[in-house]
């Protein structure tokens, strides 16, 4: 046998170790699925100014990003795309949401949209926090 530590590894290598984690865990795992969801928003000329991307599964929609284009920040893009997104996930039979975020991006904006802190990740990645949040949908 041979071990070999690699400071740059190349992406299939990556990717082959996720998928044995994937398919250990599918084989013992209660659910069978996990399905991507998304939500864009476009201009009259077709840029996308603001999204959010996720995933289901189970009972649990883990939201993985929710962005606004800084011009149209302000304006409740944010909270639609959010309303929606869960709305879509309750549809697929999601009860509750799970994100995190950073101490310098958006916690107060999930808190007054009911979101709350479960655990805080002191220290992140130096002297930051990032925030895992919870809600029931």
């Amino acid at each position: 046998m041979k071990i070999e530590l690699i400071d740059d590894p190349e992406q299939g290598l990556i990717t082959f170790l996720d998928e044995k984690i994937a398919e250990y865990n599918w084989q013992r795992w209660e659910v069978n699925e996990r399905k991507p969801l998304a939500i864009k928003m476009t201009d009259e000329q077709g840029s996308i100014i603001a999204g959010a991307a996720g995933r289901t599964f189970g009972d649990w929609f883990m939201l993985n990003t929710l962005w606004v284009d800084e011009q149209h920040r302000g304006n409740k893009i944010g909270e639609l795309l959010l309303t929606k997104i869960e709305g879509a996930a309750k549809e697929r039979g999601c009860n509750k949401c799970l994100l995190d975020t950073l101490n310098f991006q958006a916690m107060p904006f999930y808190q007054a949209r009911g979101y709350q802190t479960q655990w805080v990740q002191e220290g992140y990645p130096k002297t930051g926090c990032k925030y895992y949040m919870v809600k029931n949908l």
